[in-house]
This record gives structure tokens, C-alpha cells and sequence, in this order.
């Protein structure tokens, strides 16, 4: 996952990519969590695409120098499909 162009559609993307900046930062969870004022267990839940709050979120996309734009989504193109689900042409 490339961070900073990625199309995230699901809370585990969006987790892949809070945790790709931390680890690109240098950060630990506890690091993480102190700048955030936040609990490492916000920052597990965040990474692992669990339920936390919105102001947790921004937060942490604060720390992180992270924010968010919203897109129409539209309609996948095949290969956004055939990446995200592991296919090839063959697979069709």
C-alpha cells in the first residue's frame, strides 16, 4: 500500500495506512498515543480497522501530519477490482 495516493474504501485500509505512517515516522504505538492524547488502545483499534471515535481519528491523523479528503467513489475500475481481490486475467 502506497499511503499517500491510496483509494481507501474499508477501515482496514485506513488502519494499514495510519500504521504505514507511524512505522514511516518512526513511532511506536506508545509514541503515537502520548502525542495524540490518546490510550494505545485507541491506536490498535485505529490500526487494526476497529471502531474508535472521529475525534480520535483526527487525532491521530493530526500526529501523523495525515488528513482526509472525500471523493465521489464511483464505480471500481477492473483492475482496482482485480488488485484488491487478487485476480489475474486468467481468474475471469
Amino acid at each position: 500500500m502506497s499511503l499517500m495516493n491510496d483509494e481507501i474504501r474499508l477501515a482496514t485500509e485506513l488502519g494499514a495506512a495510519i500504521r504505514a505512517a507511524r512505522l514511516a515516522m518512526g513511532l511506536s504505538i506508545t509514541e503515537l498515543a502520548s502525542q495524540s492524547g490518546r490510550v494505545r488502545d485507541v491506536i490498535y483499534r485505529l490500526e487494526a480497522g476497529k471502531e474508535t471515535s472521529l475525534s480520535s481519528l483526527f487525532a491521530v491523523l493530526a500526529v501523523l501530519k495525515l488528513t482526509l479528503r472525500l471523493e465521489p467513489a464511483g464505480r471500481p475500475t477492473l483492475s482496482q477490482v482485480q488488485a484488491r481481490f487478487g485476480l489475474d486475467d486468467e481468474d475471469e
